[in-house]
């Protein structure tokens, strides 16, 4: 079996991308007693014009697995990064292709693309007791640890800094 095919998003997209950003998102307990949230992960236009929205699609149907949202500092949706770095937001897999490779290969998709623009660094955030196969995944693709990244949007979210660092360029 080959793995999805990562490809920048389109207008069309955009209906499958809220839909399956939310529902990952609720499969993993992320919106319960969140107000509000669940409409800024639905909201992919605004993302696409402050950031790259890419989305995995499946290469026999075109159906839309997932979608991430690559943001550089100083961006509207960047949280962490700073000079040098790239970030990824809302990465989210449809809860019924989940397991099939689709969130490595968004994350490697962004790495990937902050490697290309010559950046240091890829950081993320990712909600504390929450996400299990997410900060599986992280691990596993070389993400670390970065506590001074670590911060609080609201009350009683915890957010966890990661940070890969990137191979100097030549």
């Amino acid at each position: 079996m080959t793995g999805p095919t990562v490809r920048p998003a389109t207008p069309a997209d955009f209906a499958a991308i809220a839909r399956l950003t939310v529902a990952a998102y609720e499969a993993d307990g992320q919106l319960k007693g969140e107000h509000g949230y669940a409409e800024v992960l639905a909201d992919v236009s605004t993302r696409a014009a402050a950031g790259e929205v890419l989305v995995a699609v499946d290469q026999a149907s075109g159906t839309v697995l997932g979608s991430v949202t690559f943001v550089l500092p100083g961006t509207p949706y960047a949280e962490l990064s700073g000079p040098g770095e790239a970030e990824f937001r809302m990465l989210a897999v449809d809860p019924a292709a989940q397991g099939l490779g689709t969130g490595a290969a968004l994350v490697r998709a962004c790495v990937d693309r902050a490697t290309a623009l010559g950046c240091a660094a890829v950081v993320i955030c990712v909600r504390d007791g929450f996400a299990v196969a997410a900060h599986r995944l992280y691990r596993h693709l070389g993400f670390v640890r970065t506590p001074e990244k670590d911060w609080s949007p609201v009350p009683g979210v915890q957010l966890l800094g990661l940070r890969l660092a990137l191979p100097a360029q030549s």
